[in-house]
């Protein structure tokens, strides 16, 4: 089986696992529901998945996803810090809108405890080759400042967003993630702007 046919079948299982998550949530939602959902056969699934808890750690898949998605909406006509911007806020909208709050709690908790991969933790992710390529363009064009390395104006981006989404979870969402993030992310970063 080719990279690119691996990577469709297990991403077809994984977006269908995490609309029936939403939809229905984790408890209701069964293994034959999704591999019929996805159109992938019982094999695929448990080539890729143990089991249905397995899939908890696939939401970073769910994150990249979306950023590749938001990569090529990216308007080159901004600065960097407000493509930054941009991008916290689109994940959060999408996170408000597809993900439950219940299974991004245990997400969170599971990557607290766990002594094995740790997914939000991966440096080979989409997400941080995309933080990593704006910020990097984002001193070249002297908008960012230098004083401080890529990875480290990553981190801050990344803890930064982990702690706004970890607050929205033990405050069960009783708040808008995108509206207070907006506020706050200008000023969780503003050592970064030039």
């Amino acid at each position: 089986m080719s990279k690119k046919k691996e990577r469709n079948t297990k991403g077809k299982i994984i977006t269908a696992a995490w609309d029936l998550f939403y939809e229905q949530g984790y408890e209701d939602t069964t293994v034959e529901e999704i591999i019929e959902k996805s159109g992938t056969s019982k094999g695929s699934f448990y080539h890729y998945f143990e089991g249905k808890d397995a899939l908890l750690g696939s939401l970073s898949y769910i994150f990249d996803e979306e950023y590749l998605k938001l990569q090529d909406s990216l308007d080159s006509s901004m600065s960097c810090f407000d493509q930054l911007l941009y991008l916290n806020r689109e994940l959060f909208f999408m996170i408000e809108d597809r993900i439950d709050i219940d299974l991004l709690t245990r997400l969170y908790s599971t990557q607290l405890i766990t002594k094995g991969e740790k997914h939000l933790l991966d440096n080979k992710r989409i997400y941080y080759k995309l933080l990593r390529k704006l910020v990097t363009e984002g001193q070249k064009k002297k908008e960012l400042t230098d004083t401080m390395t890529v990875n480290e104006i990553v981190k801050l981006y990344a803890m930064s967003e982990r702690a706004l989404i970890y607050d929205w979870c033990i405050c069960n969402g009783e708040y808008s993630l995108s509206s207070y993030a907006k506020r706050v992310m200008p000023m969780f970063l503003s050592e970064i702007r030039l």
